[in-house]
């Protein structure tokens, strides 16, 4: 990776500053990408934003930044977006500081920020080293989230689109996941919607699924096919629940699409098991009705009072040892006596200590 250090004056970083909401945002007389397509929107909150421009007319040092050299001689931002922005909208007139918009402040005044020179970096390296820099500087301030960084390596047509139907504000994928209760959790944004399709789509696989379609026209094979799984989520599972937004849709989806589920039924097991204090994790109940695994569900745990008082009514022996071996109870495992598929409760009357192995055993681990 080959990194150069350059001090550049704001007035020549901003020059030609534009920003398009679904192209981007350039400047650097259109030759920096500030705001690529594949990265997130303008993210800073009020106080963030002021506090840079209030850094720069104090004279204060800002943070350095980073711009990828590209081979057509252009640049993006790596690191420093935010901040580039922040200025650039202030410049622009786009908010105002104290009550004094850019266009407000004396010539001096102006000229001290337009002078402000900002210390960037100049990156030039192959796609490996680019996603393992992006990494490395991640480390402070907005962070790129997993996706994101995705997105810098496997920019392409493909990703373009998908950005458009999965990494807006109320882009399409939004209002479909949340027509009727929302489906999916996180912000389109911060490509939580886009990093789930993908991970929907060929079982958490991301990167190899963005690998293979870089260069496709279109997203149109990911859109279709969240669209499938939406509509079936809705048309098996009849009631709304907020846990439903934290469910691995596209796993259940691939495996029983195809099966015959009676939703009636469906919904009277899970409308029972809401209200079962033993399951601690809710959002697993979809999982489980279908797949009948109890690992989904958190079965809560017997406490420590609970465990005491069955050993000492055993007085440390396994009931399942034939040679009634006493056993401290740091060797020894809770169990449900009735098995909490058939009714048993997680309470004392129904709690017995089993030696690790004899446990294990019935546990079919």
């Amino acid at each position: 990776m080959k990194i150069e250090l350059h001090k550049i004056p704001i007035s020549k970083v901003i020059a030609g500053y534009k920003d398009n909401f679904e192209e981007g945002v350039v400047a650097y007389n259109n030759k920096l990408d500030i705001r690529p397509k594949y990265q997130r929107e303008f993210v800073y909150k009020e106080k963030q934003r002021n506090a840079v421009i209030e850094t720069i007319k104090n004279n204060f040092p800002l943070n350095v930044m980073y711009w990828m050299v590209r081979e057509d001689g252009g640049y993006e931002v790596l690191d420093g977006q935010q901040r580039t922005i922040s200025i650039g909208q202030y410049v622009n007139g786009e908010y105002s500081l104290n009550d004094r918009f850019f266009h407000n402040l004396t010539k001096e005044e102006q000229n001290i920020i337009l002078d402000y020179e900002l210390m960037i970096y100049f990156c030039e390296g192959t796609d490996v080293e680019r996603l393992d820099w992006f990494r490395i500087i991640n480390i402070a301030g907005e962070k790129l989230t997993e996706q994101e960084i995705r997105n810098a390596v496997y920019t392409g047509p493909w990703l373009s689109d998908a950005k458009l139907k999965f990494s807006k504000s109320n882009c399409v994928a939004y209002l479909l996941a949340n027509d009727g209760g929302k489906l999916v959790s996180g912000s389109p944004i911060r490509q939580d919607y886009l990093e789930t399709a993908i991970s929907w789509i060929n079982d958490g696989e991301i990167k190899d699924y963005m690998a293979k379609h870089q260069h496709d026209k279109n997203a149109e094979e990911l859109w279709k096919y969240f669209q499938k799984v939406i509509a079936w989520v809705r048309r098996v599972f009849i009631n709304y629940r907020r846990e439903m937004s934290d469910v691995n849709w596209g796993e259940l989806y691939n495996k029983f699409k195809n099966e015959k589920l009676n939703v009636q039924n469906l919904e009277t097991e899970i409308k029972k098991l809401m209200q079962d204090e033993d399951v601690t994790k809710k959002s697993g109940i979809y999982p489980y009705v279908l797949t009948r695994q109890e690992k989904h569900l958190n079965i809560r745990s017997f406490t420590e009072n609970m465990k005491r008082e069955s050993y000492e009514r055993q007085e440390g022996i396994c009931p399942m040892c034939r040679d009634k071996k006493h056993w401290d109870i740091f060797e020894m495992e809770a169990d449900h006596i009735t098995p909490w598929h058939e009714g048993g409760k997680t309470t004392a009357e129904n709690c017995q200590m089993l030696c690790k192995e004899h446990n294990r055993r019935k546990s079919g681990i």
